[in-house]
């Protein structure tokens, strides 16, 4: 992992095609398997989505994502906006996924930027989504490994 005080940074070697690994990525009952099962997601720029997960009322998180695709080249690039959907402040997150093919694999290059470096809650996530992150792309192994 390499990250700053603004963004999560991290790197994954998968031995599968970039094709293959986008179909993980972009598909939403693949997505339910290693990330969240996003309601409304198409791999195209302007689409918007929301997905469900636990709310962590202490990091005040509701559980409720709402996301809009800012960039979606396939199989090369994914960007989509992250926010808790029932925020008054929108959060400023996004996410990217860039597939570059290596060898007869992909490695995915991900980040997730926009954390206030001077916001204690902002960073309180942060270090709690780093390793959420790294957990999930490993999860994604699995799943690419299936499809």
């Amino acid at each position: 992992m390499n990250d700053t005080a603004t963004s999560i940074e991290l790197d994954h070697y998968y031995p599968h095609p970039p094709e293959k690994v986008w179909r993980a990525i972009t598909t939403p009952h693949l997505m339910g398997q290693w990330m969240m099962e996003p309601i409304g997601f198409e791999p195209v720029a302007g689409n918007r989505f929301e997905m469900k997960t636990q709310p962590m009322p202490g990091q005040n998180f509701s559980g409720e994502i709402s996301g809009e695709v800012l960039e979606a080249i396939a199989p090369e690039v994914l960007r989509i906006t992250w926010n808790d959907a029932r925020s008054e402040t929108p959060t400023g997150w996004v996410i990217s996924w860039a597939l570059r093919p290596e060898g007869h694999g992909t490695r995915i290059l991900f980040s997730h930027t926009g954390f206030d470096p001077d916001d204690a809650v902002m960073q309180r996530s942060r270090s709690i989504m780093g390793p959420g992150w790294a957990a999930m792309l490993d999860r994604l192994a699995g799943v690419i490994d299936a499809v």
